[in-house]
């Protein structure tokens, strides 16, 4: 792991997980490809300009031929994969996109890494994909939680769409020999999220006294992962983790919807005081629910941690309190975000019908 290559670099994920390997693994090289759509965000990586062991290239991981000229050039021995179109809801809205991004691009990204690293043995090049838990579908109130075994069984066009590239990246494995792993993670939470996403939503909603829109009863549970201790186990398993594997990511808790927007109202309520919305759980607004909302995720992480030791360090409530400061304090962050056209008439188009649930 001398040369990475880390498509999707710009954006939430991603750009976490460069800020922790510069941090971490100073003498490694890092190239990061973008196309740098809606929520690819260079802000995000201000902080690395003029490093030397950073190189930005702005472009589509299905542009094959660029990737194959940057894997020789830059000398790449490991790939991670973060590119992709992540949002259920724009996935409702326009699924050709994210079969364009999630299958073709991902396919396009292997086929150059099968080219480039023909003859190249496991122990010198990794492919490593970012996948998530929505590709194995809903889990009933007593279900046990999904491992790396569970059946996949997406229900919208954004899992669907994780699950076919899941599936590809496990097929050049078999057939071709290609070194991969593979990982699934909860939902994600933290600093650079960009605002579509339930918990950066409702903490800019509330700093702006707007409604807080609560799809449906707000019963629906995830498991909430802290970015840092993501980006901490998929290190892990770039250094450790076996060719092959997938790896279940997950924070260890189960909220609703609800009980998470009730937190973030109230974190907000302590350290806003004089915020003229207090108390801001007033501003809960239940909306009409989206097409095929799943009810339940939630992960068994027993093979990571049995493997490398690996678990959460953030509470729900610690990670919170970070996440809502971190916004706090990038004010300007977030108003560069949303005075964009596209993110308001995302935010239109998306809302603006549902209508009151109740």
């Amino acid at each position: 792991m001398k040369n990475i290559l880390i498509t999707g670099g710009a954006g939430f994920i991603g750009s976490n997980f460069i800020h922790r390997l510069i941090k971490e693994k100073p003498e490694v090289k890092l190239v990061n490809l973008d196309a740098l759509t809606y929520a690819g965000n260079l802000d995000n990586l201000k902080s690395l300009e003029g490093n030397d062991h950073y190189t930005f290239i702005k472009g589509d991981i299905g542009n094959q031929a660029l990737v194959e000229s940057l894997l020789l050039k830059h000398e790449i021995d490991t790939i991670v994969n973060f590119a992709a179109e992540t949002h259920v809801d724009r996935s409702i809205l326009g699924p050709i996109q994210f079969l364009n991004t999630n299958v073709v691009g991902t396919g396009c990204l292997l086929e150059a890494a099968r080219k480039t690293w023909r003859g190249r043995g496991s122990d010198s090049v990794r492919f490593h994909h970012i996948s998530t838990d929505e590709v194995f579908g809903s889990l009933a109130p007593n279900d046990p939680p999904f491992s790396e075994s569970s059946q996949y069984s997406p229900n919208s066009p954004y899992s669907a769409s994780k699950a076919a590239s899941d599936h590809l990246v496990r097929a050049y494995y078999h057939t071709y020999g290609l070194p991969i792993t593979i990982s699934n993670c909860t939902n994600n939470y933290g600093p650079y999220q960009f605002p579509e996403k339930l918990i950066p939503l409702m903490i800019m909603n509330c700093l702006k006294g707007k409604p807080l829109p609560v799809y449906g009863d707000g019963r629906q549970i995830r498991d909430w992962l802290y970015v840092e201790d993501h980006c901490e186990a998929i290190q892990l398993i770039l250094e450790k983790g076996r060719v092959g594997e997938t790896y279940l990511i997950g924070g260890e808790n189960q909220p609703t919807n609800l009980e998470i927007i009730h937190q973030i109202t109230a974190i907000l309520d302590e350290i806003v005081p004089n915020s003229p919305f207090r108390p801001h759980a007033n501003l809960i607004q239940y909306v009409q629910d989206r097409p095929g909302h799943d009810r339940r995720y939630a992960m068994d992480i027993s093979k990571i941690r049995g493997e490398f030791g690996w678990s959460p360090t953030y509470t729900l409530q610690r990670g919170l309190r970070a996440t809502i400061e971190w916004y706090l304090s990038h004010q300007d962050w977030i108003k560069a975000l949303v005075e964009k056209e596209e993110f308001g008439s995302w935010m239109k188009n998306n809302y603006a019908n549902r209508g009151d649930a109740k």
